[in-house]
């Protein structure tokens, strides 16, 4: 497909995306003092099953760790899957707002903070049963799938790998997450693969840092540092995405291959980036698929 063809159409599916008014979710609660540090809850809008609480799904957002982007635009979103039975919780998190490196470019916007990006993605997951309880008392947090769209996908992927993070690593856990698996969409779940063909303007680099950082980081940051995790994962990637490459997708299932572990790869023809969120795309609906093999 011509290049200018490909980008229109990448240009009509961001449109799409982000052309649904944003849904209010049922109850916000937070998870520490500040301003991003909330999770938004969404009831089941459908009885699935013989009744009961329901599978809870965590989302985590995406935007290239970028302050930019929030949990706002991943609202329809959250809803779609509400209103396919699911119990939601979507979780904001600190995102790049300047960096102590001064990585950030006139162009490229700061992506993500170090560590406070991990420090509230790990404690968001640590408060989530408690909250669930309290406030969504329809979900079953025993039942969760960690879903992440983009650099969400990063962090779903990073998080259910914490029992295997460095000994030093503040946000290590001693035994692997209580979750019914991972669906990554189109995530940034290779950050050296990523870095390599500048994945949204040099992110990767500006959440972990430059220089000697980058590398001293990548074991504490990075996915497909962090396998086998023994928790079920698919990855759905789109294969004329523009955003986030199909090449750093198979990257993290070729490192899951190596360490001994099957990682799911659905690949969807002719998909970019942002069908995979978006309520009235196909792709979208094939998402609630994978996840509904997981969480049932």
């Amino acid at each position: 497909m011509p290049d200018d063809v490909a980008a229109a159409r990448a240009a009509a599916e961001e449109r799409s995306a982000f052309s649904h008014p944003p849904v209010d979710p049922d109850a916000t609660a937070s998870y520490g003092d500040l301003p991003d540090q909330v999770i938004d809850f969404y009831a089941p809008r459908v009885q699935v099953g013989p009744g009961g609480p329901v599978p809870l799904v965590v989302v985590l957002h995406g935007g290239a760790w970028r302050a930019a982007h929030d949990r706002r635009h991943v609202t329809p979103f959250a809803d779609f899957l509400a209103r396919r039975g699911f119990a939601v919780a979507s979780v904001e998190y600190r995102r790049g707002g300047g960096t102590p490196e001064g990585t950030a470019t006139a162009t490229a916007p700061p992506a993500g903070r170090w560590p406070e990006t991990f420090d509230d993605v790990a404690a968001a997951l640590d408060a989530l049963p408690a909250l669930v309880r309290e406030v969504l008392p329809q979900g079953d947090a025993r039942r969760t799938v960690l879903v992440g769209h983009s650099a969400g996908g990063h962090l779903a992927l990073w998080a259910a790998a914490r029992h295997l993070l460095p000994a030093d690593a503040p946000w290590r856990t001693d035994r692997p997450a209580p979750l019914r698996g991972v669906v990554a969409l189109a995530p940034i779940a290779d950050l050296a693969v990523a870095d390599e063909l500048d994945v949204c303007g040099g992110a990767t680099r500006q959440l972990l840092g430059t220089g000697d950082l980058f590398e001293q980081r990548r074991p504490y940051a990075d996915p497909a540092l962090l396998l086998p995790t023994g928790i079920a994962t698919t990855l759905v990637q789109g294969r004329a995405d523009r955003v986030v490459p199909q090449a750093v997708a198979e990257a993290y299932a070729d490192a899951a291959a190596k360490a001994g572990e099957v990682v799911g790869l659905t690949l969807l023809a002719d998909v970019g980036h942002f069908p995979l969120i978006d309520p009235v795309a196909d792709a979208c609906a094939v998402v609630a698929e994978e996840i509904a093999q997981l969480a049932w």
